[in-house]
């Protein structure tokens, strides 16, 4: 069974789901693929796994590095799943272009070459945002690109976790990198 509760962040409301393992959703309300994976028949009710995630946003919402990850159990494919994991070991306060995240995939599936542009739809598709942290990858060249919650949210978490942001920039609609 799914259970769900909300949470009252500086930067809006949050949903959060999980199952009996751990977090499976962590959703800005009006996010794109806002509760994507959420079942039909989940109930709004407080768990161990669900008080863990908001002990965490409490911590990081102060400003502050949290010691410890929630327990986690997103739904994806290998790929995906692959690319989370990868998303985790990004230090806090620190980015890490989609380039270079296809080159560590590439260098862990033992092949020449991973498409950037998988990396990104695999991003895109986290749906444990923040504790996943998505809102650390940029595009190469300093662009801050591809956040489901919104550029307000990513520029937002950025500087909570005080990232140098002179490097970076919000590309202007319609314009290619």
């Amino acid at each position: 069974m799914t259970n769900t509760a909300t949470y009252k962040s500086p930067l809006g409301t949050i949903l959060l789901a999980a199952n009996e393992i751990g977090l499976t959703g962590l959703w800005f309300e009006g996010q794109k693929y806002f509760a994507r994976t959420l079942p039909k028949e989940h109930i709004s009710m407080e768990t161990s796994v669900l008080a863990e995630a908001r002990r965490w946003l409490d911590i990081y919402f102060a400003g502050k590095e949290p010691d410890f990850t929630p327990p986690l159990q997103p739904a994806g494919s290998a790929f995906q799943q692959a690319v989370w994991q990868i998303l985790l070991q990004i230090p806090y306060g620190q980015t890490m272009t989609y380039g270079e995240i296809a080159r560590r995939m590439a260098e862990i599936r033992k092949v020449p070459h991973m498409s950037a542009q998988a990396v990104g739809g695999a991003v895109g598709h986290n749906e444990v945002s923040i504790i996943i942290p998505c809102h650390r990858v940029v595009g190469t060249g300093g662009s801050l690109t591809g956040y489901a919650g919104g550029m307000e949210k990513k520029v937002a978490l950025l500087e909570l976790e005080r990232t140098d942001m002179s490097q970076f920039f919000v590309p202007q609609k319609g314009t290619a990198l």
